[in-house]
Parts: C-alpha cells; sequence; structure tokens
C-alpha cells in the first residue's frame, strides 16, 4: 500500500478491543492499556523520528458512533496512520446487516485516504467455538469479506484476527470471552505491526500455548453458567435498557501526544 512510514502520529479509533480491555496498565491503575498501546511503542520503537499517539476508542461503541463521533476528531488532528476497529458490537445484535456496516466503514476509511493518511483494519475474530457468539459467526464472516474488498479497493492494511489460530485459545481471552488477556493483546500488538511492515522484534506470537489440561465436564458446565451470568445477562440488561458499557466515558488518550523513545 502507499505508506507514508515511518509514521509520526497514530491515532486509534474503535471500541473496548482498541480501548484496551482487559490488558490492565500497570503504571495507571484502573486503567487500560491493550494492543493499540503496545502499537504505537513498537512504531516508535522502529522510527528515528518522534511518533505522537491518541486513542479514541470507547467501550460499547457501535460503529456509527465511532465514525460520527471519533472520526471527524482524528481528521482534524491529521494523523498519517490509524486505525480503524470497529462494527463488532453491532455484529452481536440480531439483525445487523454486515454489507450496510461495511459501506459505512468504506466511507470512512475513504475519508483518511483522501487525507493522506494509512489505514489499518481488522477482520473479526471467528466465534465457531464460543456458544451463542458463534450465532453471530456468519454476519462475522460477511463483514471480513468486504474488509478484504475494502483494503482491496483503498490500500488499507489487514490485521486478520480471523486467520490466526492463536486467538482460539481461551487462555488468551479474559472471562468475559470478548476481551483478549495481557498476553492476547501482547501478541495483537505484534501482529498488527507486521501487518503495517513494521519490525518489531519478536515474531512469538505466531506460536501456540503448550497444550492445556483438560476441563473436567462438571467444571466446564459451571464456567458456561457462570459466563452467562455474570457477562451475558447484563449484556442483555443493558441493550434492553438502551444503555451501553461506555456511556459518560472518556477517551483514554484523545490528544496525539509524543512516546517516550526506548
Amino acid at each position: 500500500m502507499p505508506s507514508s512510514a515511518p509514521w509520526q502520529r497514530y491515532i486509534a479509533l474503535g471500541d473496548s478491543f482498541t480501548e484496551g480491555l482487559s490488558d490492565a496498565d500497570p503504571s495507571r491503575p484502573g486503567e487500560y492499556r491493550g494492543w493499540a498501546d503496545r502499537l504505537a511503542q513498537h512504531l516508535a520503537a522502529a522510527t528515528q523520528a518522534d511518533v505522537e499517539y491518541a486513542n479514541l476508542a470507547i467501550r460499547g461503541r457501535l460503529l456509527r458512533q465511532v465514525v460520527a463521533e471519533q472520526v471527524p476528531v482524528a481528521l482534524e488532528a491529521a494523523p498519517d496512520l490509524v486505525s480503524l476497529i470497529a462494527g463488532g458490537n453491532d455484529l452481536m445484535r440480531p439483525g445487523a446487516d454486515p454489507d450496510e456496516l461495511a459501506a459505512t466503514l468504506e466511507t470512512a476509511v475513504v475519508r483518511f485516504r483522501q487525507a493522506g493518511a494509512d489505514v489499518l483494519l481488522a477482520t473479526g475474530v471467528d466465534t465457531r467455538n464460543t456458544p451463542i457468539l458463534r450465532r453471530a459467526r456468519g454476519r462475522i464472516a460477511v463483514f471480513n469479506a468486504n474488509i478484504w474488498s475494502i483494503s482491496a479497493r483503498t490500500g488499507a492494511a489487514v490485521l486478520d484476527q480471523w486467520g490466526a489460530g492463536w486467538v482460539q485459545d481461551f487462555r488468551l481471552w479474559d472471562t468475559d470471552r470478548i476481551h483478549l488477556t495481557d498476553e492476547g493483546h501482547r501478541r495483537m500488538a505484534l501482529a498488527a505491526a507486521t501487518a503495517l511492515g513494521v519490525p518489531a522484534g519478536d515474531d512469538d506470537w505466531r506460536m501456540p500455548l503448550p497444550p492445556a489440561q483438560p476441563r473436567a465436564l462438571r467444571a466446564a458446565v459451571a464456567e458456561e453458567a457462570a459466563w452467562v451470568r455474570g457477562y451475558v445477562g447484563p449484556w442483555i440488561g443493558r441493550r434492553l435498557r438502551g444503555r451501553s458499557s461506555g456511556d459518560g466515558r472518556a477517551p483514554k488518550r484523545p490528544v496525539p501526544l509524543a512516546l517516550p523513545r526506548p
């Protein structure tokens, strides 16, 4: 793709995936780090110039909200690289139209490309191994096919989560089964750097974890029940009340600030 690398201003847009849940930031109690923060560090390590970074992502945001709220702010900041990863919350909802979502996404990508910014997109994760969430698998697959078409038309880079075998390891996911652990985010940042052609040192993100011990049936059933009570139920409750987990929240890093060079 046409590229202005080494990039000097990177802005991340999206929902909880890009906000960084559940990768706790050891330097800021109660805050999250995540793959985008880690990618920004890789960019800073790979370039000879200062890199400014902002993260506008907010948990629970739908794609149209990301486009309406975050895209104009990012364009105003004149980035030369953006990651625009959203639509997952939409696809979990019955009746979501992946083709319509893709059209909305492409319009935003074209705006960034016309402004001279490189764009990083991402396919959705294959949910075949997760009960309930697997019902959205067909919609996710159609959306992913559109992602690759958008990439072909616009020159955007793609972080391929659907084809990443390591992502299917349950140990890389938090107990809510929606957000990555710190190790999952570390690997995702390296995968994103690779998609952008950025040398990031370690290539171990491709390697599977050691074999897991099989879970007893009773323990597995108990985990499923706890997951439904602790996460699925509250999620449905918020939908019925028209609420979002991100209501009232502001972006964690709203202004592009220079990262310290390693």
